[in-house]
């Protein structure tokens, strides 16, 4: 037994010691960056500090703004799509590799693509001149927070249909059989059926987007740069520009944040999850 209990220690201490070494540690000398200055203890003066930045409070509204606007539309849109598309018709199948197909293409490609199209003599501008219009600013005006827009929903709708279209497939079809013998319609079993069945998914979805959803700076930074319009100026634009001042404090109290607000997310859907499997 001690052999056995021997070994498994010898396996396992490879991976527990890289999890400390490169998890553990650097989150110990963030945390204590953030509430450090020059090597002494400020207690929570570097939050004060940050908190208070205009800076930091645009990036913050931009991002929640962001958030609160992709989170529900994905959603929505990836529920109706895999709602239709679970249904058998001709043609379904190359709709799924349609929706697929933005997480094959690289980001440079995409971004190449909006400035070729969106650029100050894109496509778009050269259309509008012809016919008399005058040339906009797409991207360096407000219009930068619509295109981060469409550009998120284009590159994850897909992923979340796929996880939905496998939450319908586990719903037994004897639930459905039930529901329209007792005269229900389609969209009846839709909300009173197959939705609440499809809660945890449907909770996975949101959670997997609220990930991506911080990816998404990539599109922003390579479109707008270091410093892009302010209606898309994020808190990773804020990290980078700090980063590049080496104003270490603020980047650890950001990185504290997000991690605190990450992990209460997540903690909250985990509650939520033990909830409805108790009820």
């Amino acid at each position: 037994m001690k052999d056995t209990a021997k070994k498994g220690i010898c396996l396992a201490a490879p991976a527990v010691l890289g999890f400390l070494v490169f998890y553990v540690l650097p989150m110990g000398v963030t945390l204590w960056k953030s509430v450090s200055f020059g090597g002494m203890f400020v207690g929570l003066e570097n939050y004060k500090l940050t908190l208070e930045n205009y800076m930091f409070r645009l990036a913050v509204g931009n991002t929640l703004r962001f958030l609160l606007i992709v989170l529900p539309l994905i959603l929505v849109l990836s529920l109706i799509l895999s709602f239709f598309l679970y249904e058998r018709f001709p043609g379904n199948s190359i709709f799924r590799l349609i929706l697929l197909y933005p997480m094959l293409v690289p980001i440079s490609a995409t971004v190449m693509t909006v400035q070729i199209f969106l650029g100050n003599h894109g496509v778009l501008n050269t259309i509008l001149t012809q016919i008399g219009f005058p040339e906009q600013e797409w991207i360096y005006s407000s219009w930068a927070f619509l295109i981060l827009v469409i550009l998120y929903l284009w590159k994850n709708t897909g992923y979340g249909v796929i996880l939905l279209l496998a939450g319908f497939a586990m719903i037994p079809r004897e639930y459905m059989e039930m529901a329209k013998m007792d005269g229900a319609g389609k969209w009846k079993c839709l909300f009173y059926v197959q939705i609440p069945l499809l809660a945890p998914m449907l909770l996975f979805v949101v959670l997997i987007s609220l990930l991506n959803a911080f990816k998404c700076f990539r599109e922003a930074y390579l479109i707008g740069g270091n410093y892009p319009h302010e209606s898309i100026y994020m808190l990773q634009h804020y990290l980078i520009n700090n980063f590049d001042n080496l104003n270490y404090m603020k980047i650890s109290v950001v990185s504290t944040l997000i991690f605190l607000v990450t992990a209460a997310s997540c903690f909250a859907g985990k509650c939520f999850a033990d909830r409805r499997e108790a009820l």
